[in-house]
């Protein structure tokens, strides 16, 4: 009777245990690769990253994820939300990974898991390609700029100002298309953004405009998210290693070429961001 009970018992362990195994090699990865099909969620307002161009989702963004799917071996399926839902819905587990990108900064670290970067974000000035005035950040000293209001651009440009002898007069816009006709205007004489959102504006509008370089913003980079939890490391792992790939083999410097007419030196990693 006894016997009968121990082997019952050792049975019952070894099912816990095979069923733990098996939950164990179904994480995110194993699960995606299974369906065939990584969701991505994204905002498709945010040129060049995400956009809508004749009823086409483009940008970068979609051609890395096109890589990464080939990487992987499956297919992307983009879900499309406004900005403020996208992250909530990653953690209700909507789908896999944010495309964004976001500026990896060290707050939003603590709370979710980066790739490797896939574009500088540093803040840099866009000015009429025609004012000769403006060669340098320092020279907005004392005019008018453009820059979006309560981002962490309007923040940096504010502490820039203060380390001019005369203060830079910091013009806020809810839209940064709103910037940048107000630039062409003449009523601003220029516009601080990310890097590479104003190397695309520059690229678009055909030699109108022009970065300042170099850029006056504490160095940043732009990263996909995904979540910190256990299940979804190997994703992340996975999909750190197709980039790192990409960037060694030049197809994401080719790929920054097409979208903003520039590439961009970056590193593997983000371990400590400047903010």
């Amino acid at each position: 009777m006894q016997k009968r009970l121990f082997l019952k018992a050792a049975l019952g362990a070894a099912l816990l245990f095979g069923a733990s195994v098996s939950a164990h090699a179904e994480d995110a990865l194993s699960k995606i690769k299974a369906a065939g099909t990584l969701k991505v969620g994204t905002e498709t307002a945010f040129a060049p990253f995400d956009f809508i161009d004749a009823g086409d989702h483009v940008g970068l963004n979609v051609d890395l994820f096109a890589e990464i799917g080939k990487e992987l071996g499956v297919k992307i399926e983009w879900v499309a939300l406004p900005w403020d839902g996208v992250l909530p819905a990653l953690e209700a587990g909507k789908f896999d990974m944010v495309a964004g990108p976001a500026t990896i900064t060290k707050a939003r670290m603590e709370r979710y898991r980066f790739t490797a970067p896939i574009a500088e974000a540093t803040v840099a000035i866009l000015k009429k390609a025609s004012d000769k005035t403006i060669t340098k950040p320092e020279d907005l000293a004392g005019k008018a700029v453009g820059v979006g209001k309560a981002t962490s651009q309007m923040a940096q440009l504010q502490e820039f100002s203060a380390t001019l002898p005369k203060k830079i007069d910091v013009r806020e816009y809810v839209s940064f298309n709103d910037a940048y006709a107000d630039m062409a205007a003449g009523r601003v004489v220029a516009v601080a953004n990310s890097l590479p959102n104003i190397a695309f504006v520059a690229k678009q509008r055909n030699g109108a405009f022009e970065v300042v370089l170099p850029p006056f913003g504490k160095k940043s980079y732009f990263g996909f998210i995904g979540t910190k939890d256990a299940d979804h490391a190997s994703l992340m792992d996975a999909v750190d290693a197709a980039l790192i790939k990409m960037k060694g083999d030049g197809r994401m410097a080719k790929l920054q070429e097409k979208w903003f007419g520039t590439k961009f030196d970056t590193p593997d990693s983000v371990k400590d961001p400047a903010f």
